[in-house]
């Protein structure tokens, strides 16, 4: 039975239709800055376990909803666990991030890397996709993600988190075809793992390219951005009578967004390195943006949040497919309070910009 979805908005904004007012989600909103989700990872013991218990994913999506009226519910998980389910063996350091036991170091560590059945490695996060689509009972749609192949790749080569990326830039240049290899392993997995979350219920999703604005135009189409269109290409994105919208979001784009704008994607995340208007511009204003407040501003006053908020909205404009959103995730630092401030202001102050079309 298909439960009727009580706020659409979200869903509208993506397909560029009229909305009473500009929908809001947060990336990582659930997470560290809120005390009930600290107090669960404490209970649990570590972030695999929370992301590992079905149970507990689906308690720490809602836990934003219950405090804040945000427009959309994203899947609690993470972009690493297609690696962990390749055999890596995924873990997470205090204070360092994630690591695996198990990088690839060779070209023959990459011809051997198996591409598993998600549904015997990765059932956990279908279970949860399916439990939250139950508890959210239609109050908002629920998104689903997965990483790019390339942010992805870059974690299984270096080993973990990295800042001069230099594993991988050198595997790029030295064997570029073994890099394709892996690239490739990764988004045929993805794509099934992507499509397990649409089966189970996911409403739209979204692919986090954390690490492709490190690469230069000629290299992010041919290494990235080719990779995210394969795995466009091969998902299910018609269900019953409606789409599945595809957000793409490459951190630290720049000019780059023009390309992304010519794949079958619906959306572009926009981080805060350019306005929203030059984004339009950049993309011939032909599909739905989403962003793009820098994060930094929720440790401001009041008031300079609002007046940060407006400035936004107003870049924007008078027409429809705007998505707000921070440029990035949500700091572990942020006052709750300011949360709700900005989820409000936005819906409040949005209004004004959707009467006139």
């Amino acid at each position: 039975m298909t439960i009727e979805l009580k706020n659409d908005i979200f869903l509208r904004a993506l397909k560029r239709e009229s909305v009473p007012y500009t929908p809001i989600w947060i990336m990582r909103q659930a997470g560290r800055y809120l005390p009930e989700y600290r107090a669960v990872r404490r209970e649990a013991g570590d972030f695999m376990s929370v992301c590992t218990n079905p149970q507990l994913a689906c308690e720490v999506t809602l836990q934003p909803l219950r405090r804040f009226e945000l427009d959309a519910a994203i899947l609690f998980s993470d972009i690493l666990t297609i690696p962990d389910a390749m055999g890596l063996g995924l873990y997470f350091e205090t204070g360092e991030g994630p690591k695996f036991k198990s990088p690839i170091a060779s070209s023959h560590d990459i011809k051997n890397l198996i591409v598993p059945d998600v549904h015997e490695k990765l059932d956990y996060v279908f279970s949860a996709v399916k439990l939250i689509k139950q508890e959210l009972n239609g109050a908002v749609p629920l998104i689903g993600f997965s990483g790019s192949p390339w942010t992805v790749a870059t974690y299984m080569v270096e080993g973990g988190s990295s800042r001069e990326f230099l594993k991988i830039k050198a595997l790029q240049d030295e064997d570029p075809l073994a890099l394709k290899v892996l690239l490739n392993k990764i988004a045929l997995i993805t794509i099934d793992y992507l499509n397990a979350q649409i089966e189970a219920g996911a409403q739209a999703l979204m692919i986090f390219d954390t690490w492709g604005g490190i690469l230069e135009a000629d290299d992010y189409r041919q290494f990235s951005l080719s990779f995210m269109q394969q795995i466009i290409e091969g998902l299910h994105l018609k269900q019953m009578e409606s789409e599945v919208p595809v957000i793409l979001f490459t951190k630290g784009a720049g000019l780059k967004i023009s390309d992304m704008a010519d794949t079958d994607c619906d959306a572009l995340g926009i981080d805060w390195t350019m306005t929203l208007s030059q984004a339009r511009n950049l993309t011939n204003n032909k599909l739905a943006l989403q962003g793009n407040l820098n994060p930094h501003i929720l440790t401001k006053s009041e008031a300079e949040i609002e007046q940060a908020v407006a400035d936004v909205l107003a870049d924007y404009g008078s027409s429809p497919g705007h998505v707000f959103n921070l440029g990035h995730g949500i700091t572990p630092d942020i006052d709750p309070a300011k949360v709700k401030l900005l989820v409000n202001t936005v819906h409040e102050l949005s209004k004004q910009y959707h009467k006139s079309y």
